[in-house]
């Protein structure tokens, strides 16, 4: 009796878990979309009341976010969606500019005829996102482009990292961005795929450096950031 208590307080917990990790990845899209606002406050009844789910799960949710540095919990105030410094801005896609370029040069190295034609599907897609104004999905999609790369470059630990990254850099770009319609200008990602095609690592790599750094001079460190909006309106279907 004793074992199938704990083998169903086990199931249990696993069930938590997984409804926990549900959470936090839409919690995590609608960041990577732009539809969670830098600053927003994640008013725990209000998430579990959207999502269906109790105040534990909510906050193992959140819980999973703030390691991923998506969210800041402060005491006594609750959860808030990440607003990043000036510094921490510069910060983030310096250390993309590190990792991502001999990764490209990598990926290029290892790189199959599937891997580049999920490449291109992503590019499409990004490109058909901009095209009818939605954004968001572009900003995601432009992020997914980088993160295949790495895992194309069989890295897996750096392709932790740099999820992470552009996890950040979402919030970054909601923040200082001066170029909303342009989040990863057309010829980019285009001009990186080819020298990945050809297996010209060193092509790529210079490429992917260039490119970062573009990105980051896109940035306005100057301006106040936007006011946040409800979390409702932005969880909205």
């Amino acid at each position: 009796m004793t074992t199938e208590k704990a083998k169903a307080s086990k199931e249990t917990d696993r069930g938590k878990g997984s409804k926990a990790r549900a959470v936090a990845d839409a919690l995590t899209l609608a960041v990577h979309e732009h539809r969670l606002a830098p600053g927003l406050k994640l008013n725990e009844d209000e998430v579990g009341e959207i999502f269906g789910v109790g105040r534990t799960i909510v906050r193992s949710a959140l819980q999973m976010l703030a390691h991923d540095q998506l969210v800041t919990i402060e005491p006594n105030r609750g959860a808030f969606v990440a607003e990043p410094s000036m510094r921490e801005a510069r910060e983030v896609f310096e250390a993309r500019a590190l990792l991502e370029p001999r990764t490209a040069r990598s990926a290029a190295e290892r790189i199959t005829p599937e891997g580049i034609a999920r490449l291109r599907a992503h590019n499409k897609a990004e490109h058909a996102a901009l095209d009818r104004g939605d954004f968001g999905t572009a900003l995601r999609l432009s992020g997914e482009f980088h993160i295949e790369i790495a895992r194309i470059a069989d890295q897996s630990t750096i392709a932790e990292f740099i999820t992470q990254l552009i996890a950040r850099s979402s919030l970054v770009i909601a923040l200082y961005w001066r170029r909303p319609k342009a989040m990863c200008e057309t010829h980019a990602h285009e001009a990186l795929l080819n020298a990945l095609e050809r297996g010209d690592g060193a092509t790529a790599e210079e490429m992917m450096k260039g490119h970062l750094l573009d990105l980051l001079s896109s940035l306005d460190l100057r301006e106040a950031p936007p006011p946040p909006q409800t979390l409702r309106d932005a969880l909205r279907p």
